[in-house]
């Protein structure tokens, strides 16, 4: 099935009024599922509505919450998306973030009790197209060993990372901490298909191709100990730091529901104005030899290959599967 964008946007919208979230969350949910979708980023693209309905189902988030806004100090303002998916309450905290690192040079933007789904890097662009540098990072549910280790302790726990280019897409990369995203995993279980070798092992610690066996044992990090330690990193930087739960905290609020997780999302956005002044426009020009120096030797930055996508599918749509359409259609009835 090929949809254009707006049919797509569209489709996903009457999805979630039928299931009965506000306009404003259907809106900001479809907002993020279409731009997944949209860049062939299918794990977190119109996939994700079935795990959205089935959370809602369980009771586990709410479909009308109002964020409530904190101002907590000069560079940072809180945001309680109050059992919500992120989506409003980052929309809500956004203009206060962009204004308090324009005033400041930095700023910070926590997100508690948040129910979450998404890539970060659609929130960094939010930012880079205000000019800021930005950074993410939010933890899950635990189904990631530690280096080491074979029992879950930490999420996926991503990290993304946004630098803005005048007259270019931005410098944008987002990233799991774990090998792979469990979306992707969960893909492959839809699909019927094995996983590679090294992604993940079973309730017994051993490695396995078999997605089943790896979603309910566990996921490995990436880099061994160098991805085990950055994943310890975000689990604390957007756990306690923002009084919210780690991801073996929020595994326990789920009570064995399979929900999409419930925790909190750090944001830090950076002005090169406030830190370089007159000289910001010289220095952030500098950066593009950085650039350039990766791309003549054949290397791809980070989200090239997502940009070429979203160019494609806004010329000719995309293209959804028959399975996935029809359950899709299903929540309709």
């Amino acid at each position: 099935m090929r949809l254009s964008l707006s049919e797509l946007d569209d489709f996903s919208l009457k999805i979630l009024l039928r299931q009965g979230f506000s306009f404003e969350h259907a809106r900001g949910i479809t907002d993020t599922v279409v731009a997944g979708e949209r860049d062939e980023c299918h794990s977190h693209g119109l996939y994700r509505l079935l795990g959205i309905v089935e959370t809602l189902k369980a009771g586990k988030v709410s479909p009308d919450a109002k964020p409530d806004i904190v101002e907590q100090a000069n560079s940072i303002v809180t945001v309680d998306a109050c059992g919500g998916f992120s989506q409003l309450a980052f929309k809500s905290g956004l203009p206060i973030l962009v204004e308090k690192a324009r005033n400041n040079g930095i700023a910070a933007l926590a997100i508690n009790n948040c129910v979450h789904f998404s890539a970060l890097w659609f929130e960094i662009e939010q930012l880079t197209d205000q000019g800021l540098i930005a950074l993410a990072f939010t933890p899950s549910q635990a189904g990631v060993a530690p280096e080491g280790g074979y029992k879950p302790v930490f999420g996926t726990n991503p990290i993304a990372f946004g630098w803005p280019r005048a007259g270019k897409d931005p410098f944008v990369f987002d990233f799991a901490t774990s090998v792979i995203a469990r979306g992707d995993i969960e893909l492959h279980r839809r699909a019927g298909k094995q996983i590679p070798l090294g992604w993940g092992v079973d309730i017994n610690g051993q490695p396995s191709t078999d997605p089943s066996a790896v979603l309910e044992g566990a996921m490995r990090t990436f880099g061994g100990h160098k991805g085990s330690a950055l994943a310890a990193m975000v689990e604390l930087i957007a756990g306690p730091l923002i009084g919210d739960m780690t991801s073996v905290e929020s595994l326990e609020w789920d009570e064995g529901t399979k929900s999409l997780p419930r925790h909190g999302e750090l944001l830090i956005a950076l002005d090169p104005k406030c830190f370089l002044g007159d000289a910001a426009e010289r220095h952030l020009a500098r950066a593009e030899s950085l650039f350039d120096n990766i791309q003549m030797q054949g290397a791809r930055l980070p989200s090239q290959r997502r940009y070429q996508a979203r160019k494609r599918s806004i010329a000719t749509g995309v293209e959804l599967s028959d399975s996935l359409y029809s359950d899709l259609r299903n929540l309709l009835i």
